[in-house]
C-alpha cells in the first residue's frame, strides 16, 4: 500500500490519471445483498456471487437480482494498474459522485495478483445507476482530452 503526501491539486491528477488507465466494468442488470446465517454458507453461497462478507451474524453475498422489493444496485468494478499509486481513490470517487448527484456508493475490495492486484466492485442506487456511469465515463474522457490537448 502506497503512502503519499501531496496537494490537491497533485492527488487530483494523479487520480484521473488512475481512472483513465484502471480496467473499467459494467455489470449487467441488478444486484442486491442476500443475507443468510453463518451456519448455512455451505447451502446458501451462490456461486454468481460478486462478493461475499459477513459480520458477527450473517453472510452477505452480492447476486444479480430484479426483485423490485429488494433494495437493487448497479454494479461497475475497476482493475487498477499495479504501477499505479491508487491510495485514496475510493474517497475521491465517491465524494466526486456524493457533490454531483447527491448519491453515496458502496465499495467492496479484492485481490487478484494476476490482474494488477486489488480491485474495487462499487455499487449505487439503481435508479441513479445511468447517471453515476455517465459521471465516471466523463471522467475517465476528460484525462484522455486534456492528454490530448496538452500534446498539441
Amino acid at each position: 500500500m502506497y503512502i503519499s503526501f501531496e496537494t490537491e491539486d497533485e492527488k487530483e491528477r494523479r487520480l484521473r490519471k488512475v481512472i483513465k488507465k484502471s480496467d473499467f466494468k459494467v455489470y449487467e442488470g441488478t444486484y442486491y445483498f442476500e443475507e443468510f446465517a453463518l451456519k448455512e454458507f455451505s447451502q446458501k453461497a451462490n456461486e454468481n456471487a460478486l462478493a461475499l462478507v459477513r459480520d458477527d451474524e450473517v453472510w452477505s453475498q452480492l447476486v444479480p437480482s430484479s426483485d423490485e422489493k429488494e433494495e437493487l444496485f448497479v454494479i461497475f468494478s475497476f482493475h487498477f494498474d499495479e504501477h499505479l499509486d491508487n491510495s485514496g481513490f475510493v474517497g475521491w470517487l465517491a465524494n466526486y459522485l456524493k457533490v454531483k448527484l447527491g448519491t453515496g456508493v458502496f465499495v467492496t475490495c479484492g485481490q487478484n495478483k494476476n490482474h494488477g492486484g486489488i480491485f474495487d466492485y462499487w455499487g449505487c442506487p439503481a435508479n441513479l445507476g445511468q447517471a453515476v456511469l455517465k459521471e465516471v465515463k466523463v471522467l475517465m474522457k476528460k484525462k484522455e482530452e486534456k492528454e490530448c490537448l496538452s500534446m498539441s
